[in-house]
């Protein structure tokens, strides 16, 4: 499916922002990335899974790595190691292990995300759609305080394929009640854009790095901070 772009909107200063809720009766955001400082703790906790068995970790495998599922990533490590399918599973329980204990220390909200929620309580219904494990998620939330900003909350477990396939937005917004062209996304990685424009979602790009191409969403704001409400 294809979404059209839209035509950038920008403030005062010349900024880039985008207006909601304008046409749209939902709002659906990823979280790694989006929602939280998280993709700092996932290359921590996968350089160290690499090191231990003697592997390094490149800024190719950071940005291969960016909105892919935990699955695929143990699968390229797993052959990589020489362990094989057999050894995903101690391989995937060994780096959820790792980023289990760095989420519980270091995970903080990204800029803007903690304000613009508040200001969507009551205007929008939200939804989270993530690639990761619900526990992840949850702790994620929990940590940042924006759990009870989401009624409905959509993870690996919920979905039969991860992104870049549209799964986890279409579920989103069968549980929201909305059909998908009237809902917006909020993300941080090409996956994750291809994932929503499948969905048939407006796709916000939202990238925390520049070295991240987002140009397939719909319009690129440079921070949540530059949602703008009512």
């Amino acid at each position: 499916m294809t979404v059209p772009a839209l035509t950038p909107a920008r403030d005062r200063r010349g900024r880039v922002v985008f207006h909601v809720p304008g046409r749209y009766r939902a709002a659906v955001f990823d979280v790694d990335g989006l929602l939280v400082d998280s993709e700092r703790i996932w290359a921590s906790a996968e350089t160290a899974l690499l090191e231990r068995h003697g592997h390094h970790f490149s800024d190719v495998d950071r940005l291969a790595t960016r909105g892919r599922s935990v699955d695929a990533t143990i699968a390229e490590y797993a052959a990589r190691l020489g362990l094989g399918a057999a050894g995903e599973p101690a391989l995937r329980a060994e780096l959820m292990s790792l980023v289990r204990g760095r989420y519980a220390r270091q995970v903080v909200a990204r800029p803007g995300a903690v304000a613009l929620l508040a200001r969507l309580d009551g205007v929008l219904p939200l939804a989270v759609a993530s690639s990761s494990d619900r526990e992840i998620v949850e702790l994620a939330l929990d940590r940042t305080g924006l759990r009870g900003r989401f009624p409905v909350v959509v993870t690996a477990e919920d979905v039969a394929q991860p992104k870049p396939a549209p799964d986890a937005y279409l579920v989103a917004c069968e549980r929201l009640a909305v059909d998908p062209r009237d809902a917006v996304a909020f993300e941080d990685s090409p996956t994750g854009v291809a994932a929503a424009i499948a969905a048939g979602l407006t796709c916000v790009g939202v990238p925390d790095d520049p070295d991240i191409p987002l140009e397939a969403a719909s319009v690129v704001i440079s921070s949540l901070a530059d949602v703008v409400v009512g």
